[in-house]
């Protein structure tokens, strides 16, 4: 994705989590299933992504992983963390 210069056109939420869910893919070497979450952060944006950490038969077992990216406005990645590893045919609870 070619990056946007700052003040030339704004990016949106989407913009965000395209480039989150990229560069993740490439540095850190896993599969991006999904977006769960795009937010404004006081020093730029925070994107929650769904991650296969371990692909297994059945697929209902696979580990998944959910990781969190901090980007700054020009949607480089600052930071990332995972918060929660589970299993893909365990739901959390209600």
């Amino acid at each position: 994705m070619a990056r946007r210069e700052r003040g030339r056109e704004e990016w949106t939420a989407s913009d965000y989590a395209r480039s989150a869910r990229e560069q993740l893919g490439e540095f850190a070497g896993v599969e991006v299933e999904n977006v769960s979450g795009v937010e404004r952060a006081d020093d730029g944006w925070e994107v929650t992504l769904e991650v296969l950490e371990l692909a297994r038969i059945p697929d209902t077992v696979s580990l998944l992983a959910t990781y969190v990216v901090g980007l700054d406005d020009e949607g480089r990645v600052e930071r990332y963390r995972r918060v929660r590893r589970y299993t893909r045919g365990r739901p959390d609870r209600v």
